[in-house]
């Protein structure tokens, strides 16, 4: 035991002492700063002096609660910094260019009259009459509140059956009580009136057409709702960290996220927290943004902001087409960090109340994207994230009078990606 506590000791010190000298509360909790308005989807950025978002050396996050940062810093990071990685102020993140998408939607609906156009447009038909339809692939939706009584995607819910709903214990210990059908990380007491975001990412990648009007991209897919967005339409980063990290715990293999941050915001735990997701193989699909307060796209090449430009290995990042596969006006884009175009214009899709309802923007496209990559990993299950990416990205759709912005230069195509998906994959 003495020597365990020995070697223990000295491992300690020398990960104390790396290459950037002894750890500190200043080096692990570094003041950070906001430039104000959002390049991705005009945010207010407030921070908080009474959260903060802990990394520790194992890896995990916590939400940890102060009165200032100073004092934070002074009684909980010095006592316990032999533990920390880095903290971060929390950041609660609201938007505010709500008004531009609803003003979007009503001017180019017309360009998408069909119901369930995004699903034809990307070629998902192809697939469905040949049995591929998602079956066995978990989405975790970190999006606003989810309507999981809603007729046409109730079935699609993934069920936690470890726990017993509705008896306020956490029967499985994984730190959240009454999981059955997912998460709610936020304090709010919903309203279906307004929050209405989720369950329409949600219901355009499960949504059953043999249930409703709405179809789906991929019907048989299992979805997992993480929610960290409010009745106003913002969340809290810290919210974010564990909304994502509880997707993950529960299987899913690909995570929407279908909301973004400001360009220069430093919230270095929410990268890492991506980070570790891509390295272990999931698949992050981003909402590239809806440009700036007047509604006009912005290059995420010059101002890049995150999450949907971090760029990871198994990231794809996601602009919004029209019918026509051109990009629509408010829609961010770059040759770099944005990789493909999906139908993001007068996409009809669930709502509570078992409703439906047209929506535009980056969020409608991301989950079409999301969508594609469960049939694609539903039609051959041995496939890593790596390839489903690649895939996506070499099968675009490119319009022949003008190549899109985006680094694959084109919309997506599930049935073209599902013959590069071979190919890649020798299945």
């Amino acid at each position: 035991m003495k020597l365990f506590r020995a070697l223990f000791l000295i491992i300690t010190s020398l990960a104390l002492s790396g290459c950037g000298g002894a750890k500190t509360t200043e080096s692990v909790f570094p003041t950070s700063s906001v430039c104000g308005q959002s390049a991705n989807e005009n945010q207010l950025l407030v921070k908080s002096e009474q959260r903060f978002i802990v990394h520790w050396e194992n890896n995990t996050y916590t939400l940890e609660s102060g009165n200032t940062s100073e004092e934070f810093r002074k009684n909980f990071v010095s006592k316990n910094l032999a533990f920390i990685k880095h903290v971060d102020n929390d950041y609660r993140v609201k938007l505010t260019n709500q008004e531009n998408l609803a003003q979007a939607s009503a001017e180019d609906s017309l360009q998408a009259q069909a119901l369930n156009w995004g699903a034809q447009q990307i070629g998902a038909p192809a697939l469905w009459k040949q049995n591929i339809e998602g079956a066995g692939v978990i989405i975790g939706i970190v999006d606003g509140m989810v309507d999981a009584t809603h007729s046409q995607i109730s079935e699609n819910i993934a069920v936690n059956v470890a726990e017993i709903p509705n008896n306020k214990i956490d029967d499985d210990k994984n730190g959240f009580v009454d999981d059955d059908k997912g998460i709610q990380v936020n304090k709010d007491i919903n309203n279906p009136n307004i929050n209405r975001h989720g369950t329409h990412v949600t219901g355009t990648i499960v949504a059953q057409h043999a249930l409703g009007p709405v179809t789906g991209v991929a019907q048989k897919a299992k979805v997992v709702p993480a929610q960290f967005i409010g009745n106003d339409g913002g969340g809290s980063i810290g919210d974010a960290i564990i909304a994502l990290n509880y997707v993950a715990s529960r299987g899913a293999k690909i995570i929407n996220m279908s909301w973004g941050l400001d360009a220069c915001v430093a919230v270095p735990n929410l990268q890492s927290a991506l980070q570790q997701l891509s390295n272990r193989g999931l698949l992050l699909v981003t909402a590239a943004g809806n440009g700036d307060p007047r509604g006009v796209g912005v290059n995420m090449d010059i101002t890049p902001a995150y999450p949907s430009a971090y760029n990871f290995l198994n990231q794809i990042n996601v602009a919004a087409s029209t019918s026509a596969n051109f990009l629509i006006g408010f829609s961010n884009f770059g040759r770099k960090n944005v990789h493909v175009a999906a139908p993001g214009v007068g996409i009809y899709s669930t709502v509570p109340g078992n409703q439906i309802e047209t929506m535009s923007g980056t969020s409608m496209a991301a989950p079409i994207v999301s969508g594609a990559a469960a049939l694609l990993w539903s039609a051959i299950p041995t496939a890593t994230a790596e390839q489903i990416k690649k895939s996506i990205i070499l099968s675009v759709d490119r319009n022949p009078t003008a190549s899109l912005e985006v680094s694959s230069g084109g919309v997506i195509n599930v049935e073209s990606a599902l013959l590069a998906l071979k190919t890649l994959t020798g299945k």
